[in-house]
């Protein structure tokens, strides 16, 4: 069985449009098994009943940013492992620099292709089938 037929995704993003182009683009790769959540803390909250493999969050948000959730996934021995992508349309190196300083796995560059999503997890993950 393929990876992408059995990964658990968690989609972090309060933007309505956003969520949906990131669903699009996973569709379109293929990946089913996607949870959305519209923050951090939602996404906190969420993992504990329900956990992922990974978790393809945006970088503005309110309540708790993409960062300060990476950050709390890492602090916690029970999620520090989760494969963690920054979505970000920020020009400001100091955003990828301290989320790699944080265990960032990867970034996706705003705007994105599916074929872009696909590379950018399978740099994580590995091949997605």
């Amino acid at each position: 069985m393929a990876l992408k037929d059995v990964i658990k995704v968690m989609v972090v993003d309060d933007m309505t449009v956003s969520r949906g182009l990131l669903e699009s683009g996973l569709d379109q790769i293929g990946v089913r098994h996607v949870d959305y959540q519209k923050d951090g803390k939602e996404a906190l909250k969420a993992l504990a009943a329900k956990p992922a493999h990974l978790i393809i969050s945006d970088y503005n948000m309110p309540n708790m940013d993409g960062l300060g959730l990476l950050k709390a996934l890492r602090e916690n021995e029970k999620t520090q492992k989760i494969g963690f992508i920054l979505v970000t349309g920020s020009e400001d190196a100091k955003v990828i620099d301290k989320g790699k300083a944080l265990g960032m796995n990867n970034y996706l560059k705003k705007p994105f292709t599916a074929d872009s999503l696909r590379a950018c997890i399978e740099a994580v993950l590995g091949p997605l089938g």
